[in-house]
């Protein structure tokens, strides 16, 4: 995994929302079906919460029934995975490439075309939909 940006832990926190900062710096995982992003179904893009890389677009996401935000591939080079052995069966991992923050784990039930589904916690990403003339605006 690439290693993450020199940056002290405090000034994570500072950053980052309590609930984003546990799992995007501590590897924890938010509560099904609290996040917004859940629902979210405008055209846009969501990116990390935690440094702004983008991670998805809307045309990856779609409805688990699992209660956080899925994908069924993500942008090129944009995570990298390792093996999570935590629970009694391993998982894969996923972490932003760009500044190591956690945002889920990539199972093998999702739809075609790759039959893979990123979960991701809601709180690990930000979404930037797209403006009326295809181009993107900030917020969301």
């Amino acid at each position: 995994m690439t290693k993450p940006p020199d940056r002290p832990d405090d000034a994570w926190q500072s950053c980052l929302s309590p609930e984003a900062y546990a799992v995007l710096r501590r590897e924890g995982t938010e509560r099904a079906w609290t996040s917004p992003l859940y629902e979210e179904h405008r055209k846009g893009t969501y990116l990390c919460a935690a440094c702004g890389a983008p991670l998805f677009t809307s045309d990856m996401k779609f409805d688990s029934g699992t209660g956080w935000p899925s994908f069924f591939t993500t942008l090129p080079g944009a995570l990298e995975t390792q093996a999570d052995h935590k629970l009694l069966a391993p998982r894969i991992e996923y972490h932003c490439a760009r500044c190591g923050g956690h945002h889920g784990h990539v199972f093998d039930d999702g739809p075609r075309p790759t039959g893979q589904r990123w979960c991701n916690n809601g709180v690990a990403l930000r979404f930037v939909p797209e403006d009326a003339s295809g181009g993107k605006t900030e917020g969301g």
